[in-house]
Formats: structure tokens, C-alpha cells, sequence
């Protein structure tokens, strides 16, 4: 078993969002690494980034993304999940999808408030910036990319259903 799809993408692409719409429209769980990790930590992404540092996030985010890969679920990886090689590595032969989104769409969406703990110091900058190096990561490790720039979630959530159920009819 393994997830039904897996998607990746910066903050505010709609990862959490539309991952637990499709997994509701397929009949199957969802799971939110940065959710598991919470819930597991219990405290917010921000305080363990704060109290802990990164490295420590990212051990945790890679343990949670390892953890996950043998259920079929609909599984949504914190963005920077895909970059840190161990995950790349276990992305192999998946199916992933890269939820992509501009700027204004993402901005719009989280606001770029202090519970992003990448994003707290001139966050369009920072995530225009972080977009730039995480992009090409995300489209290497992508079976499917759509676009979310304009679009409202019904519309997403149908164009993942569209490349996840075609394979599983193919």
C-alpha cells in the first residue's frame, strides 16, 4: 500500500485544503505531515522551529513523510519536505503532485502571518525567494503539476481527482 497521491507544494498552495477534499471525495484518510507532527510534538510548527531549530523540523518532518509512505491515504508533505534529499529519495515511484500557486494566490490564502516561521521577515520576499530555490525540487519530484493561480478549490480539487483517477483507470 502506498499513498493514492502525494502532494507537495510551497505555503498557501492549498496543500491541507484540497488534499483533504480529494481524499474525502475518494474515500480515503488524509494526512498532513505537519499536522502528524503537531499533533505528535504537541506544540505549533512555529514553537518547535523557534525552541528547537530547523534541523530539528526537518528530522521530524522527513521521520513523519517516512512514516506515511505505506497506507493508502491521501498524504500532503509540508513544503519543505521535497527538498531535504531523504524525502526526495523516498518520493521515488510515488505519485506526486505538485500543487503550484503565484504569489498573490498564496499571499491571499495564509496572509503571511508569524505562524509561518520561514515567512515572519519580509515574508513576500522571503517567499518569492524560497520559490525560486524549492521550484525546481518540486517539479523533478512532480508525476502532475496544476496550476492553483486563480482558481477556486472545487476547480483544484477536480483537476487532482482528473490525473489521480485516470492513472487508476489506465
Amino acid at each position: 500500500m502506498s499513498p493514492r497521491v502525494i502532494l507537495i507544494g510551497p505555503p498557501g498552495a492549498g496543500k491541507s485544503t484540497v488534499g483533504a477534499m480529494v481524499a474525502d471525495r475518494l474515500g480515503l484518510p488524509f494526512v498532513d505531515t505537519d499536522a502528524l507532527i503537531v499533533q505528535e510534538q504537541q506544540r505549533s510548527v512555529s514553537d518547535i522551529f523557534v525552541v528547537d531549530g530547523e534541523e530539528t523540523f526537518r528530522r521530524l518532518e522527513a521521520d513523519a513523510a517516512r512514516r506515511s509512505l505505506d497506507a493508502e491515504t491521501v498524504l500532503a508533505l509540508g513544503g519543505g519536505a521535497p527538498i531535504q534529499d531523504a524525502v526526495a529519495e523516498l518520493l521515488a515511484g510515488h505519485r506526486v503532485l505538485f500543487l503550484d500557486v503565484a504569489i498573490a494566490d498564496a499571499s491571499g490564502r495564509i496572509g503571511f502571518d508569524q505562524s509561518r516561521p520561514l515567512l515572519a521577515v519580509n515574508p513576500r520576499a522571503t517567499w518569492s525567494r524560497m520559490m525560486t530555490q524549492r521550484r525546481p525540487a518540486y517539479e523533478r519530484l512532480a508525476t502532475w503539476v496544476v496550476d492553483t493561480a486563480g482558481k477556486d478549490v472545487e476547480t483544484v480539487v477536480e483537476e487532482v481527482l482528473a490525473h489521480v483517477t485516470k492513472v487508476d483507470h489506465d
